[in-house]
C-alpha cells in the first residue's frame, strides 16, 4: 500500500448495527407408542418384554451429535422417519482447496514506490486489477506472482474515486486471468475466499461469507469521490490485501478487497468488517482506464 502507516488503505465505514439473531425453538411430544396386537385366542395373555428407555436415550444422543455436526434441526426428535447418520455437508473443506489452488495462480503481489498490495490478472491479455491507493505515485511497480517470478508493470491507469488501477506486465507469458463473476450478483451468506500479501505475506487465503450487500464506504483515501456501494464479508483482510480478490466458492472473482473498519485507527486490523468493490464496478472502471477514458 502506498501509505507508510498501518492504516493505509483502510475506508471509513459507518452502518447498522446487527441485532443477534434468535434460534427458533420447535418440539413435539413423542407418538404413543401403537398398541399391542389384539389376540383372538384363548389361553393366557402373551408374555410381554419389560419396557426399557434404551431408544428414547439413543434417539436424544443422535439427536445431539447431528445437532452438533450440522446444526439445530426443530422437532428432529418427535419427527416418525428415521434421523440421517449425518448430514450432507453444503460443500466439503477439500472443495475449497481446489478452488484456492485455482485462483492463485492469477493472484499477484504489488510494489509500488509508496507501500505494498495485490492484484490479479483480469483479462486475457495479461492485464492486472488492483487499487488506485496501491499505487499512487507510482508509474512503474514490481509484480510478483506465486511461483516466485517477478517482473514489472506499467501503470496505464486509474480511477481513484473508485479506487481501481490497471496495470500492464512488461510479459503476459505464464499469466492465467481469473474467472470474473461479472453476470451473477453475490447473496448473503455465500461463501467467500479473500486472496492476496497482508502485511506481505503473499499467498494467504481466509475465508469468510458475503456478510451484507451494497454497504456505503468511502474507498480510497483522498479521492473527493464519496461513498461507494461494497460487499461486506467477515473473511479477515489486512493492509496488503488491497487489490486482491475477493472469490466465490466456485473460484469466480466477485469483488475486489479494498478496505477494512478498525476500532482503532493507529493500529488498523481485521476485525471481522472488509468492503470489496463489486467486480462489475471494477471492470466498468478498468475499460475506461483502458479506453482512455
Amino acid at each position: 500500500m502506498p501509505d507508510p502507516h498501518p492504516r493505509s488503505g483502510l475506508g471509513e465505514p459507518r452502518g447498522p448495527s446487527f441485532l443477534p439473531g434468535r434460534p427458533r425453538e420447535h418440539t413435539e411430544p413423542l407418538a404413543p407408542p401403537a398398541p399391542p396386537p389384539s389376540d383372538t385366542t384363548h389361553g393366557p395373555p402373551p408374555t410381554r418384554p419389560p419396557r426399557t428407555h434404551r431408544p428414547l436415550a439413543a434417539a436424544v444422543l443422535a439427536a445431539v451429535l447431528a445437532g452438533g455436526l450440522a446444526g439445530y434441526a426443530a422437532g428432529a426428535l418427535g419427527d416418525d422417519d428415521p434421523v440421517p447418520a449425518s448430514a450432507p455437508a453444503a460443500r466439503a473443506p477439500g472443495d475449497l482447496q481446489a478452488v484456492a489452488a485455482r485462483v492463485l495462480p492469477s493472484v499477484v503481489s504489488v510494489r509500488a514506490d509508496r507501500g505494498q498490495g495485490s492484484g490479479f490478472v483480469f483479462d486475457e491479455r495479461g492485464r492486472i486489477l488492483t487499487n488506485a491507493h496501491v499505487v499512487e505515485g507510482s508509474s512503474r511497480v514490481s509484480v510478483e506472482l506465486q511461483d516466485g517470478r517477478r517482473f514489472t508493470a506499467e501503470v496505464i491507469g486509474d480511477d481513484p474515486a473508485h479506487d481501481v488501477a490497471v496495470l500492464e506486465p512488461e510479459t503476459s507469458r505464464g499469466l492465467r486471468a481469473a474467472d470474473l463473476a461479472t453476470g451473477t450478483r453475490p447473496a448473503v451468506g455465500d461463501t467467500v475466499l479473500a486472496i492476496g500479501s497482508p502485511l506481505g505475506l503473499s499467498g494467504t487465503v481466509t475465508s469468510g461469507i458475503v456478510s451484507a450487500l451494497d454497504r456505503s464506504v468511502r474507498l480510497g483515501e483522498g479521492s473527493g469521490g464519496g461513498p461507494r456501494r461494497a460487499l461486506q464479508t467477515d473473511a479477515s483482510i489486512n493492509p496488503g490485501n488491497s487489490g486482491g480478490p475477493l472469490v466465490d466458492d466456485e473460484g469466480r472473482v466477485i469483488g475486489i478487497n479494498t478496505a477494512i473498519a478498525t476500532l482503532d485507527q493507529n493500529r488498523g486490523g481485521s476485525i471481522g468488517i472488509g468492503f470489496a468493490i463489486p467486480v462489475g464496478d471494477a471492470v466498468e472502471a478498468a475499460r475506461t482506464i483502458i479506453d482512455g477514458g
